[in-house]
């Protein structure tokens, strides 16, 4: 399965089972968008605010790859499937460099 490497950026509510983060994604274009999800879609392992910021992934589905006239190579991703994810904008499409992306 492919996934976005994101960055786990805060512990939005402890309290909560399971503990939701915020995670953060810099697209291809420079733009940030932010995430609210539950730890466990974005980490094999407990989120806790001494480790933090730290790496997370979001699964996605590769829907295109290209390379754009700088010569990089480009994925537009949807993170619909297979959890259902969307950022905190209600987006759930976004143009990533390849490299942002890893396999799970």
């Amino acid at each position: 399965m492919k996934a976005i490497t994101v960055e786990i950026t805060r512990l939005v509510d402890d309290s909560a089972y399971p503990r939701l983060v915020e995670c953060l994604l810099v697209d291809a274009q420079g733009h940030a968008h932010r995430f609210v999800e539950k730890d466990a879609v974005v980490s094999a392992t407990p989120v806790i605010v001494v480790g933090l910021p730290r790496p997370g992934v979001l699964a996605c589905e590769v829907e295109l790859e290209c390379v754009d006239a700088a010569g990089r190579a480009l994925v537009r991703v949807s993170t619909t499937r297979p959890w259902g994810v969307e950022s905190t904008a209600g987006s759930s499409t976004f143009v990533l460099l390849a490299e942002q992306l890893q396999e799970v």
